[in-house]
């Protein structure tokens, strides 16, 4: 499950763009700018993204039952692929459309200066909330370079957010260029040409979200760092004679499922074994928390790799 950090940044967002989209559309019924009514669009979807996101947190939160023995974590991974769904169907589809149609029939705005202000105010507020979501992933992923941080990230709802946020800002620079240009130079297409940049950059971050879900609700295993330390403390006791195999894979970002194979020596007991076992377990969950569920099979290594052949 999320951590707190998560809902910071999607309250954040969710403050911030519900009051943007009101004062977009005012603002965009008023001067009749497409780009201004595509990005009121945008900050609409992006409000119900964010409730989504919440709603995944709580679905992901539910404890494990008969039907679902490994927990409802998964839930989370699937209402952000469903975000990015809305974030492309609605988001850039419509934008998309009301430029098509500026382009074919354009008219003149009738008072620009309102939209600037608005969009002053926007990238006041969507700044903020990016500021937010920046400083909550950047808790989690440390010094590593941002496209390596969102590849190695297991927790869709920071990245989401700040996906979101940083669309919602080059599409405030692009709006605010197409309606000066299209006012300065008398060509009002240019608003239309600009809800249609807006909609290809929704669309852009929308397949970008989406890819980087596929990898959460198709099976992402666990960081190296993890799998290393979980192997460490496992080649550590005497008792092992071999690693078989570790397994990982991620049920939610906090959220590992662990099964390990191991060759135990010739000659222990049964009670031997049963304490390594514990042992291992114990120490596993207590170095890395993010490990719920430990599964290990005592398995000789010839046997181990005679099955993996077989299958």
């Amino acid at each position: 499950m999320a951590g707190a950090s998560s809902k910071k940044a999607i309250f954040a967002a969710l403050a911030g763009n519900g009051l943007i989209a009101i004062t977009k559309f005012g603002a965009a019924a008023y001067t009749g700018s497409s780009a201004m009514f595509s990005e009121a669009i945008h900050s609409v979807v992006d409000t119900g993204n964010q409730v989504l996101l919440l709603f995944g947190l709580k679905q992901a939160a539910r404890p494990a039952d008969r039907s679902h023995p490994f927990g409802y974590g998964l839930e989370l991974y699937f209402w952000t692929f469903v975000v990015a769904i809305l974030l492309f169907g609605l988001g850039a589809g419509i934008s998309i459309y009301e430029g098509v149609q500026k382009v074919q029939e354009p008219h003149p705005l009738s008072d620009p200066m309102v939209n600037y202000i608005v969009l002053g105010l926007a990238v006041i507020f969507e700044a903020v909330a990016w500021t937010v979501a920046y400083k909550e992933f950047r808790k989690t992923n440390g010094t590593l370079g941002l496209v390596k941080a969102v590849r190695r990230s297991k927790d869709p709802t920071i990245f989401t957010v700040l996906f979101e946020d940083t669309a919602a800002m080059l599409g405030l620079f692009v709006a605010a260029l197409g309606i000066y240009f299209a006012d300065t130079l008398d060509m009002p297409v240019l608003d239309g040409v600009a809800s249609i940049l807006i909609g290809v950059i929704l669309a852009a971050t929308a397949a970008l979200l989406a890819y980087e879900c596929k990898g959460l609700l198709t099976g992402e295993a666990a960081s190296d760092a993890v799998v290393s330390g979980i192997k460490w403390i496992i080649a550590e006791n005497s008792y092992v004679l071999h690693v078989n195999e570790v397994l990982t894979l991620h049920l939610g970002p906090q959220d590992v499922l662990l099964n390990v194979s191991l060759d135990f020596k010739d000659g222990l007991s049964s009670t031997q074994v049963e304490e390594a076992i514990s042992d291992f377990e114990t120490r596993i969950k207590t170095d890395f928390p993010e490990v719920t569920r430990v599964f290990i099979e005592a398995q000789s290594w010839r046997a181990h790799k005679e099955s993996a052949e077989e299958q």
